[in-house]
């Protein structure tokens, strides 16, 4: 529920397009993002592609894609499926690679050059995609084959291609006229600027935050290898000696739960918590209130109430009133089970003699303290088993159990940093699928979280078009004096990514627009959240939980420990995600944004849900990056939404007795592989048999 998988939705889904780049027409040796990609696999030549190429590759590639909309347009002929949405498909190859390279690096290994490419490029985009999803000759010939799919022979895939273009276009105000579109695109453009803006300052604000000592007293019993990484951090940050924590997750979590310096710990929750909410250059208070704001005049534009309107009406739940119905039945018990927590946690503070309330900043060093006087449990024992490689054999290894695939690692390709690593995945016959990236450790210049990018999706259109997609984390790195080594959670990131991947990689489709993750917001995270099912079952953990020291395989009894200890933070853990899920409807509910101010909104939010004062949402509308600068606004919900049908799914195997049952794996495989060409609640309803039930969910957690 805390990652994120980011893809850029600059206009109608329907219309974006992946080819591959041998495919394309215009060349330029100069710039290998206008060339032929001669390279294996035909992967991007990321070695030799530099700063300045990204602007020219825009600019033509937009002024291609225009001229391939215009022939559309301009066609004497009568609207065909062929002369109108296969050319859609296939409109757009340059910019479609220029966009899918840039995004992926931008936001992986960003710099100040990049970072003004994305501020010049955002609203020239905006512009481009509005002069597509807002073009009435474009809308027509679609709404001519939209108007005679009943009497026509096209198949299934075909006929919701059709339809979702259309109702893409309708959704994007093609029926606008005059000043209201004129509007609209204003609207569109300055959205643009602004989540750029957002999340460039969640970026500064993270970096440029650290908690230094140099008393080793201060940082309790942290391994080794994070107090290593510390004590890099603060010679980078030009200190001669001590240790400099910072707001990076890798450096932050595992400093709240170890270090005995209360007020230390308060310093480090603070900084975190109020990152973009400290009224300086990089405050993002404005800016909330005048994206919410615009969404709404946007909304009522296109003949919607509310924002949230507008984004569900194109998902499985359909209305902020399913979403809120959904959240509404989980929320009691979860809130019940973190108020249980505290009053455990408060009793062990004042066992330590500590005074006063329990904060926030208290809570995950308590959790620790519990679980070691309740469960005789240490989280860090956990690490030698997870050294970063070894989880990723195990996720690579649960891919083969299931579906049979090889996994292998390619040297010397192109990459945009030296600690990316690059596999060919392949059936178990040898048959090439796709290439995947993987990008493990936390930077500067990484933004927060954990995404996965496709770099070109599969396809079957024009030839056998094979995927390339990326997972990228921010673990923590390896050091001089050891590997990176990964709590629970981290690796529960690690296979739900790879699980998204898989989603990407496992597509077998026609058209790249329904290929792999174009699904729904709240069906896109169910074939990543499933994945963690797997990862702490005994005999998974088996494959690939060896402790990188000894090779020995974690014992049974540690494995027990561990998942009877988890379940003690349950009710935090779900409470603190369904926050921000409130807090993210709270705000795309909005019929009005007039006199709202971003701080004092927040919190009446969260007290009308009766959030308690010892747990902030995951998080907090300054740094909401899913929603004011990436594609979840009204959608952060779906990972609850998804992990009910990963709990039932994960269900359906064991029910069979066999959790690498491969009738039901197969069964799986094909549901991942027909990506969106098939309404998502359809395809889990083939797949299953039935509708998923909430008992599966309830029990996982802890709340039945």
């Amino acid at each position: 529920m805390r990652k994120s998988i980011t893809m850029l939705t600059v206009g109608v889904m329907a219309l974006a397009s992946c080819q591959t780049p041998e495919t394309k027409t215009t060349m330029n040796e100069e710039n290998p993002l206008l060339s032929e990609w001669n390279t294996p696999f035909g992967v991007p030549p990321f070695d030799q592609i530099k700063n300045e190429h990204y602007l020219p590759a825009f600019e033509q590639g937009m002024s291609e894609h225009k001229a391939e909309i215009d022939a559309i347009v301009n066609n004497t002929e009568a609207p065909t499926f062929a002369n109108t949405m296969e050319a859609l498909e296939r409109s757009g190859a340059t910019l479609d690679n220029a966009t899918r390279v840039f995004y992926a690096v931008a936001g992986a290994h960003t710099n100040d050059v990049l970072d003004s490419v994305r501020t010049v490029v955002s609203p020239m985009l905006s512009k481009h995609y509005d002069y597509i999803s807002l073009n009435k000759g474009l809308f027509e010939r679609v709404e001519a084959i939209y108007n005679s799919l009943e009497s026509s022979d096209l198949n299934a895939q075909q006929k919701r291609l059709v339809s979702e273009s259309y109702k893409g276009f309708i959704r994007s105000g093609v029926g606008l006229e005059g000043q209201q579109k004129d509007r609209l695109q204003e609207i569109n453009s300055r959205l643009s600027e602004l989540t750029t803006k957002f999340g460039q300052n969640v970026l500064a604000e993270t970096n440029n935050f650290e908690v230094h000592t140099t008393n080793p007293e201060d940082y309790g019993t942290l391994t080794s290898s994070l107090v290593s990484l510390a004590a890099e951090e603060a010679k980078k940050r030009g200190h001669e000696e001590g240790w400099s924590f910072t707001l990076q997750r890798p450096s932050i979590n595992p400093f709240l739960q170890y270090s005995p310096n209360r007020e230390m710990r308060e310093q480090l929750f603070q900084g975190y918590a109020m990152r973009a909410d400290n009224d300086n250059e990089n405050d993002n208070k404005k800016i909330i209130e005048e994206i919410v704001a615009l969404r709404i005049e946007r909304a009522n534009l296109l003949g919607y109430e509310t924002h949230a309107d507008v984004q569900l009406s194109s998902s499985v739940a359909q209305t902020p009133k399913a979403v809120m119905d959904f959240m509404d039945k989980v929320w009691p018990a979860a809130l019940n089970m973190a108020k249980s927590e505290r009053e455990a946690l408060a009793a062990e503070m004042k066992k330590d003699g500590v005074e006063g309330e329990l904060r926030g900043s208290d809570w995950r060093y308590y959790v620790e303290k519990v679980r070691k006087a309740k469960y005789n449990f240490d989280e860090d024992l956990m690490r030698p088993y997870f050294e970063v490689n070894a989880v990723r054999d195990g996720a690579f290894a649960l891919a083969t159990e299931l579906f049979g695939i090889q996994i292998n690692e390619l040297k010397d390709m192109p990459k945009w940093h030296k600690d990316q690593q690059v596999f060919e995945v392949l059936e178990a016959d040898g048959t090439h699928i796709g290439i995947l990236y993987m990008d493990f450790f936390a930077r500067d210049s990484k933004r927060g979280g954990a995404w996965m990018n496709s770099l070109r999706s599969q396809s079957k259109m024009d030839g056998d078009v094979t995927p390339i997609v990326t997972n990228n984390f921010n673990f923590p790195a390896p050091t001089e004096n050891g590997p990176s080594l990964l709590s629970f959670s981290e690796s529960e990131t690690m296979f739900h990514e790879f699980g998204h991947a898989l989603h990407g990689l496992l597509s077998d489709v026609t058209y790249p627009s329904q290929s792999g993750t174009s699904v729904p917001r709240d069906f896109v995270e169910f074939p990543s959240q499933v994945m963690e099912n797997w990862m702490s079952e005994p005999e998974v953990l088996k494959l690939y939980a060896k402790h990188y020291q000894t090779g020995e395989v974690i014992p049974d009894e540690l494995v027990k420990k561990m998942n009877d200890a988890n379940a003690f933070n349950e009710g935090f853990r779900s409470v603190e995600y369904m926050a921000a899920a409130y807090l993210d409807m709270s705000w795309h509910t909005l019929t009005s944004a007039e006199g709202i101010e971003a701080r004092a909104f927040e919190k009446e939010a969260m007290d009308k849900i009766g959030l308690i004062d010892q747990i902030i949402p995951r998080y907090r509308s300054g740094y909401f990056n899913h929603i004011f600068a990436g594609g979840y606004s009204a959608g952060y919900y779906s990972y609850l939404w998804s992990e009910l049908l990963d709990a039932d799914c994960f269900q359906a195997f064991k029910e069979t007795g066999d959790l690498f049952d491969q009738e039901t794996a197969q069964k799986y495989r094909t549901m991942l592989s027909k990506g969106g060409s098939e309404p998502g609640m359809d395809l889990y309803i083939e797949f299953r048999g039935k509708t998923p039930e909430i008992d599966p969910l309830l029990e996982k957690k802890g709340f039945k």
